[in-house]
């Protein structure tokens, strides 16, 4: 049993960004926007944004510490668990 989270009406504000940024990514896509063009938009706007908020060092320190995370499979989602 899946739990469904309604991702718009909740209280919790990154499930809320999360809809946004869901109901942005269908409409460029819908629009011809190609999903890796999508991507490509979307961590260039996440990154200039922290990169404003707490400055170069930090943000590249967060990216840095993504190679781990991609190694561990945290971002992929089909993957088969053993």
């Amino acid at each position: 049993m899946t739990a469904h989270i309604d991702l718009k009406s909740s209280e919790d504000l990154s499930f809320r960004a999360l809809s946004l940024i869901l109901a942005a990514w269908d409409e460029g896509t819908e629009s011809g926007v190609a999903p890796e063009q999508m991507a490509y938009a979307a961590l260039f706007t996440a990154l200039t944004d922290l990169v404003s908020l707490y400055g170069e060092d930090a943000v590249k320190k967060l990216a840095c510490g993504l190679e781990q995370r991609i190694d561990l499979g945290e971002f992929t989602l089909d993957r088969n668990l053993q």
